[in-house]
């Protein structure tokens, strides 16, 4: 995927139909979760794309402490993060959008309070 201007990352289901999308889409809570996560276990922890993705993921966080991803993409599409079979069906796990952006600000915190120790 490709970090979008506002710091997170996304990707339509469109990407199944059209190849041009693969890595585009407006940003999401799990997704731009994934992808800390994932620069995070590549030793990561520094990076602009890092800093911006978690001030995404805070900024985004509702008051509630939880995270909206009810967002229609582009064409009017709802926005799945799960894929059941590419064109059939897709999936709209609820609690991803949850659980993974507190998965990766608290992974992020625990590697700067780990790296503040050393």
């Amino acid at each position: 995927m490709v970090q979008n201007a506002d710091g997170g990352w996304g990707e339509t289901c469109g990407s199944y139909d059209d190849p041009l999308q693969r890595g585009i889409g407006p940003s999401t809570p799990s997704q731009t979760a994934w992808a800390v996560l994932g620069l995070l276990a590549a030793g990561d922890t520094r990076s602009d794309s890092v800093a911006k993705g978690i001030r995404w993921l805070v900024q985004k966080q509702s008051a509630l402490g939880t995270w909206d991803e009810s967002a229609e993409g582009r064409n009017g599409e709802a926005i799945y993060t799960g894929t059941g079979f590419p064109r059939v069906f897709y999936l709209a796990y609820h609690l991803y959008r949850d659980y993974f952006p507190l998965l990766a600000l608290t992974t992020y915190k625990r590697l700067m309070e780990r790296e503040a120790a050393a």
